[in-house]
């Protein structure tokens, strides 16, 4: 298996155990946090802050969402989901335009 295989397990393995292992947030929740498709608010508005732009994060942004009955370790697992999420999409752009600029073979060559 090549590091690139290897890579990419690895990070299958990552995502699954993120949005499907137990949790306290519903698999279903976990799933719209890593892909940004929660249009309900405020929590839609907050996973977007997360995913593209978390500097403008405050703690009244996980006050709203502690009063409308969010506990600690949903709001946790809602940031992890939407890192995660975005990270992965960066990260398959990325491969994307290497793929396009290197070839197929030179993506795999520029991740080593």
């Amino acid at each position: 298996m090549s590091r690139t295989e290897e890579f990419a397990a690895l990070r299958r393995h990552l995502v699954s155990r993120v949005l499907d292992g137990p949790g306290s947030t519903p698999a279903q929740l976990r799933a719209g946090a890593f892909g940004n498709t929660v249009a309900t608010e405020p929590l839609g508005r907050f996973i977007m802050l997360v995913a593209d732009n978390s500097a403008q994060l405050t703690d009244a942004d996980f006050a709203t969402l502690s009063a409308a009955g969010y506990t600690d370790d949903q709001l946790f697992e809602i940031v992890v989901c939407a890192a995660l999420g975005a990270a992965n999409r960066q990260y398959d752009a990325a491969r994307a335009a290497l793929a396009a600029a290197l070839g197929d073979e030179g993506a795999d060559d520029a991740s080593r």
